[in-house]
């Protein structure tokens, strides 16, 4: 929620020295419970232990703390945290820990006074929390089945679940850490890293950069690097990183370009970690070490702009960033716009028609499951308390690319470059409103010409619902090209007479994508036995799945049910179930699937999945 929203009151309950008279309650607002216009966290010290035993992160978050006015408390973000201490300037703080809010979690308080330099918060995660932004896997769920791993995935609130923080994205702040792990394993994070495992488990972290608490991360595994150039590298388990070396070979080449369109790279470092498949997105631009789900790995190069659109938010989010959840495309749209910017000059402007094409089909997709005249196909969203994880889909995204290519047609595109340059220039290292962006647009791109605003309808674009009348209209011949074989195998032309040499996951997505259903099941097995769908990578399977679920073609079942047992990325599955969710039998089988492989999923996965299958977390069983 924004500042223009109800303010809501918090009660506290002490659970500190009972002496002591409770602190004043705190209001919220985005989502947070911290006061950074009195007291702002600005630097962090981490000593943290990683115990896979008890599947529990222990230890020491250490703040330094910038005093803004004369404010006799602190407030920090919490979500099943067992705090443990509390000390101030190294003497013992009094402090609260205040009761629950949904989504949210719970206040830390503690009594400062304006000379108070430091604040230390021993703590631990509690394990198996629910909503927690830390992901236990056993080792059969690694790729190499051997050791265990965890990773932490903390947008957009969830940084408080493994460490206390001010866990808004208005605030930035440096951080060091100090993490014990065993020392068979490897620890990663949001910052400058070791290439080699450490022989006591003992690594030392440091991020010098600024950045918000949903950037902070965390991962520890079997995991090894190799270099890709001199600023560029991919970790990854030990039978996965050959592959990941040599489908990410263009990293260093990405990062020249990007400069080339959006200036200098300010991170120093740009690696990748691929992990375990449970992961629940395509990527998380965590600053210095994108994470990404080994789905990529297609063999082809034909995924690789889930790492364009991350290394983008190099520039778009972290480097300006959302100052609340309600500007969400502010990051997104930015980021989708210079994604696909970086793929006309890397690979080509067929290449990145396609990219634009299936976004729109995600677009499309999305505004027909909200329906029209839904507000959270605007841009800008009031999301008043829900859960941001749930409201953020393609339109922040899409709709927001599709905003700025409007522009760059508009005004050009060597003057819109020059506006983007300019902006994320001068605000580099800060945060940004929706508001705060359109009075600088109007004042830089536009010279203050509120008629060309107008005409333009950019007030529509960002505050109104769906795509306005001006929006660009994308088209691809490649696609066109694929849309004559879909016409032929629908009169009835062979699987095997189809020209479909060089067909990357592009391709393929559209041809599946606009098949007639239900198809019968002679026609599915023929595509099946000539080109393997059933077994094709995670993201083509998205596409080929629905049609087997509509003709119920039982052949496909087993890799269907493999599927879903097996990935855990949200956009992939979450399709998947919706349709078979249709039907009562396909409700069925998804039912039983869910319940053996919900455990595998992260939470943001589960939590889009539940609803659909009538799950109910409290008792582990669907309801009718």
């Amino acid at each position: 929620m924004t500042r223009k929203a109800a303010l809501t009151t918090v009660v506290f309950t002490s659970l500190a020295c009972a002496r002591h008279a409770p602190i004043a309650p705190p209001t919220v607002a985005d989502y947070s419970y911290a006061n950074p216009s009195q007291v702002v966290m600005t630097h962090m010290d981490l000593d943290i232990d990683v115990d896979f035993d008890r599947r529990v992160i222990a230890g020491t978050a250490t703040f330094d703390l910038d005093h803004k006015t004369s404010a006799n408390v602190v407030h920090f973000d919490t979500w099943a945290l067992r705090i443990l201490e509390v000390t101030a300037d190294g003497k013992k703080a009094r402090w609260t820990l205040g009761d629950s809010l949904p989504l949210i979690g719970r206040p830390l308080s503690v009594a400062v006074t304006p000379e108070t330099h430091r604040v230390a918060v021993r703590y631990e995660t509690i394990a198996d929390a629910s909503g927690s932004g830390a992901q236990w896997l056993t080792p059969a769920q690694t790729a190499g089945k051997a050791y265990p791993y965890v990773y932490t995935q903390s947008q957009s609130i969830h940084a408080r679940s493994w460490v206390p923080c001010q866990d808004t994205p208005s605030i930035r702040f440096t951080y060091s850490a100090r993490v014990r792990v065993p020392s068979e394993l490897m620890a990663v994070m949001s910052a400058r890293n070791d290439r080699v495992k450490s022989e006591d488990g003992v690594y030392q972290f440091e991020m010098k950069q600024s950045l918000p608490s949903y950037l902070l991360a965390l991962a520890v595994g079997d995991i090894e690097y190799r270099p890709i150039g001199p600023r560029s590298g991919v970790y990854a388990e030990p039978g996965v990183v050959e592959a990941a070396v040599s489908e990410f070979a263009d990293l260093e080449r990405m990062i020249d370009t990007a400069e080339s369109l959006m200036g200098p790279y300010r991170w120093e470092q740009y690696d990748v970690l691929v992990l375990p498949p449970s992961f629940p997105y395509g990527g998380m631009e965590n600053p210095r070490l994108t994470f990404a789900t080994p789905v990529l790995l297609a063999g082809d190069r034909s995924l690789v702009s889930v790492i364009t659109h991350e290394l983008s938010h190099s520039w778009s989010g972290n480097l300006v960033t959302n100052a609340t959840w309600n500007d969400f495309w502010l990051n997104e749209g930015f980021t989708t716009y210079f994604e696909r910017r970086l793929d006309e000059v890397l690979y080509g402007k067929e290449y990145t028609d396609m990219q634009v094409m299936l976004g729109k089909r995600d677009l499309d997709f999305e505004f027909a499951e909200k329906g029209a005249g839904n507000k959270d196909t605007a841009l800008y969203v009031e999301l008043a308390g829900r859960d941001p994880d749930e409201v953020m889909g393609s339109t922040p995204y899409e709709k927001g690319y599709f905003f700025l290519l409007m522009l760059e047609e508009s005004f050009g595109r060597e003057p819109f470059d020059a506006f983007l340059r300019r902006y994320f220039d001068t605000h580099a290292f800060r945060t940004m409103t929706t508001e705060r962006f359109v009075a600088l647009m109007k004042q830089d791109l536009f010279a203050n010409d509120e008629a060309r605003y107008v005409s333009l309808q950019v007030d529509e674009w960002i505050y109104q619902p769906g795509l306005p009348s001006n929006a660009p209209v994308p088209h691809s011949t490649r696609f066109d090209q694929i849309d004559t074989q879909l016409a032929a195998f629908v009169k009835g032309t062979p699987a095997r007479q189809l020209a479909t040499r060089g067909w990357t996951a592009n391709e393929w997505q559209r041809f599946l994508d606009n098949l007639p259903q239900p198809l019968p099941a002679a026609r599915l097995q023929d595509l099946d036995a000539t080109f393997h769908l059933s077994r094709a990578n995670a993201v083509v399977q998205r596409s080929w799945f629905p049609n087997v679920i509509a003709a119920r073609y039982q052949p496909a079942y087993p890799a269907l049910e493999n599927f879903l047992m097996t990935i855990g990325r949200r956009y992939l599955v979450r399709p998947v179930y919706q349709k078979l969710a249709q039907t009562p039998d396909g409700m069925e089988f998804a039912r039983r699937v869910y319940a053996e492989a919900r455990p595998g999923y992260h939470s943001l996965t589960a939590n889009g999945i539940d609803p659909l299958l009538g799950w109910s977390e409290a008792t582990g069983t669907t309801t009718p």
